[in-house]
């Protein structure tokens, strides 16, 4: 019994430890967040704006985000927050998704613009020919987990 108890709560143990650096390494190698005066200037010429929340219908305690986004021909920019996680994309959709199932069955109409790599605002620089306007919202997904973080329709 002792053995069996033993083996138990060190694959327990590595278990919380796991999934402990599955959260905790994102926050530790994230780069420098921009400052907001740093948000504001990336987005000048942003030509609509939009409002990511915590209450979409899969985001929960792990996977959120929240503040006002900004979307030009240049650049997407985030002041606010977004749940700390590995491997955040930030995707164009013609349509408002706020469900993993809805975000998988548009994929392949969507547009991925770029890594998103910090948690307390961020810039996405835009492709050059990529035209939001072609598109009516914003995403950020984790992609390693197929987790939707948030999304906010901008037009």
């Amino acid at each position: 019994m002792k053995p069996l108890l033993f083996i138990a709560s060190h694959l327990l143990t590595l278990a919380v430890g796991f999934a402990a650096g599955v959260y905790c390494l994102p926050i530790l190698i994230a780069p420098a967040a921009p400052t907001l005066q740093e948000v504001q200037a990336s987005v000048l010429t942003a030509q609509w704006k939009a409002t990511f929340r915590r209450d979409l219908k899969d985001s929960d305690a792990l996977h959120w985000g929240e503040g006002v986004v900004s979307i030009g021909p240049q650049a997407i920019g985030l002041a606010g927050k977004l749940a700390p996680g590995p491997d955040y994309k930030l995707y164009l959709s013609p349509a408002f998704v706020e469900t993993e199932a809805d975000f998988s069955r548009l994929k392949p109409q969507m547009l991925r613009v770029g890594d998103v790599k910090t948690f307390n605002n961020f810039i996405v620089a835009v492709p050059q020919g990529v035209d939001p306007a072609r598109f009516n919202t914003v995403i950020v997904w984790c992609e390693t987990f197929g987790q939707f973080i948030t999304a906010a329709q901008y037009r």
